[in-house]
C-alpha cells in the first residue's frame, strides 16, 4: 500500500495542527477517583489533549453545568451533544437549541459540537442535521461541529450529510463473538478498522480531517445473551494505529462507563479502570505529546515516494522534528518478511520506538522487517 497525502485543514484554534486529540465516550464521573484515589479526570489529561462527549439522552442541564465546570478546572475539552436539539424538527427545538448554544459558546471546556449520532442508520433526515449545522456556525463559529456515522451505508449516502460538519468520523467495534458483527462487510477481522476509515475519507471532501472511534466495549458483548470481550492490548494498538495510518487525526475510545463491563472494584468507580490500567493506558502512552512519536502523529503525510513488498502492509510516512517516521501495520495472514523502498538514500539505522533497543539499517533507502499478524512497527530515522 503506497502512501497518500491527506491534507490538514484549521478549522479553529479548537483542533489545530498540533493536536492529537483523544476523546471517550464516555469518560469517568465528573467528581470521580481513580482507584488510587486521584482525581479522574487528572489522570485522563496526562495523555495530552483530551476531550469526552459530554450529555445524551437522560442527562440534566444540571450535570452538564457541573461536568462543563470541571471539566474546565481540570483541563479537559468537552464535545457537547444535545440529542434533543440536533435534529431541530419545529420552532421549539430551534429556539431551545439557539438558548442552549448561546449559554455554552464560550465556555472554556467547550472544543466541539457533537452532532446528531450515527444519523444515516439512524434514517435522520439530511435537512434536520444541515439545520442543526447552520444555527450552530451562525451563532458560534469558533467552535467545530463534529459527527459521527455507524458502519452501514453506502459512500453515496453518506456523502449527503458532509456539507454539514466540519470533523467527520465513524465508530467501529470489531471485538465480540462471533467475530465482526458491527460491521456488515465481508471483513469480520479487525482490520476491518482501516477498511471503515477508507469508506470515511470516500465520503468525506478532501481535507476535512476525521476520528475513529474504537472499542472498549459496546452492545454486542454487553446485551443479554451476548458474551462479555475485551480488544487484548495488541489488538487495541492495532486498531488505534490502523486508523492513523489510513488517516485519522485524532481518537475516540467507546464503552469505558458501560455498567455491565465494571467488575466490583470499578462499579463505585463509574468507570472501567481496569481495562485503562491493562491496556488502554500503554497504548495512549505512545500517543503522548511528551513522547517521541507525537512530531509524527500531527505532522502531514509525506510525499517521499515510498514503496513495500510484503502481502499486507500497510503504512503511512511522516517527516518531523528532523526524523523520518515510518509507521506500519500488517492485516492479517501469515507472518512475513517486508522490504521497504523509497526513502531517502542519506538514512542509517533506525530505531523501532516502543520496541527498544530494537533497530533496522536502511541501505540505499530501503530496508527489511518482519512482521506477523496485526503487529505493528514504528520507525524513526534520523535525517543525516
Amino acid at each position: 500500500m503506497s502512501t497518500a497525502v491527506f491534507t490538514f485543514v484549521l478549522f479553529s484554534a479548537a483542533l489545530s495542527a498540533a493536536d492529537f486529540p483523544i476523546g471517550f465516550t464516555k469518560a469517568p464521573p465528573p467528581d470521580g477517583k481513580t482507584p488510587a484515589g486521584a482525581g479522574a479526570y487528572q489522570e485522563l489529561v496526562r495523555l495530552g489533549y483530551v476531550f469526552h462527549r459530554l450529555g445524551g439522552k437522560g442527562v440534566t442541564e444540571a450535570e452538564i453545568d457541573h461536568s462543563m465546570d470541571r471539566s474546565a478546572a481540570e483541563g479537559m475539552h468537552v464535545a457537547l451533544y444535545l440529542p434533543q436539539v440536533t435534529g431541530p424538527a419545529n420552532a421549539a427545538a430551534e429556539a431551545e437549541l439557539r438558548r442552549l448554544v448561546m449559554k455554552y459558546r464560550n465556555h472554556p471546556a467547550l472544543t466541539y459540537w457533537k452532532g446528531d449520532d450515527e444519523p444515516e442508520w439512524g434514517k435522520v433526515p439530511v435537512e434536520r442535521v444541515a439545520r442543526f449545522y447552520q444555527i450552530v456556525k451562525e451563532l458560534d463559529p469558533k467552535h467545530p461541529v463534529w459527527l459521527a456515522q455507524a458502519p452501514r451505508g453506502t459512500v453515496e449516502s453518506l456523502k449527503r450529510y458532509d456539507p454539514y460538519y466540519d470533523i467527520g468520523g465513524m465508530d467501529i467495534y470489531p471485538i465480540g463473538y462471533p467475530p465482526g458483527t458491527h460491521s456488515v462487510l465481508p471483513n469480520k477481522n479487525i482490520s476491518m478498522v482501516g477498511d471503515h476509515a477508507d469508506i470515511v475519507r470516500a465520503y468525506m471532501a478532501p481535507g476535512k480531517p476525521f476520528f475513529m472511534t474504537l472499542q472498549i466495549a459496546w452492545s454486542g458483548v454487553t446485551k443479554p445473551g451476548k458474551t462479555l470481550r475485551f480488544p487484548t492490548f495488541p489488538e487495541e494498538r492495532y486498531m488505534s494505529y490502523q486508523s492513523i495510518i489510513h488517516g485519522a487525526r485524532g481518537l475516540i475510545y467507546f464503552g469505558g462507563n458501560l455498567p455491565e463491563t465494571l467488575n466490583d472494584r470499578d462499579r463505585p468507580l463509574g468507570w472501567n479502570w481496569t481495562f485503562y490500567e491493562r491496556v488502554l493506558k500503554p497504548v495512549l502512552d505512545e500517543f503522548n505529546p511528551a513522547g517521541p512519536l507525537y512530531p509524527a502523529l500531527i505532522a502531514q503525510d509525506s510525499k517521499l515516494p515510498v514503496h513495500v513488498a510484503g502481502d499486507g502492509i500497510e503504512f503511512c510516512v511522516r517527516e518531523a522534528a528532523g526524523h523520518v517516521f515510518v509507521i506500519a501495520a500488517k492485516r492479517e495472514g501469515d507472518t512475513i518478511q517486508a522490504k521497504f523502498t523509497g526513502l531517502p538514500s542519506d538514512l542509517g539505522e533506525g530505531k523501532l520506538l516502543f520496541e527498544e533497543p530494537r533497530k533496522v539499517t536502511a541501505a540505499g533507502g530501503a530496508f527489511t522487517d518482519w512482521f506477523g499478524p496485526n503487529e505493528v512497527h514504528v520507525y524513526r530515522f534520523d535525517r543525516r
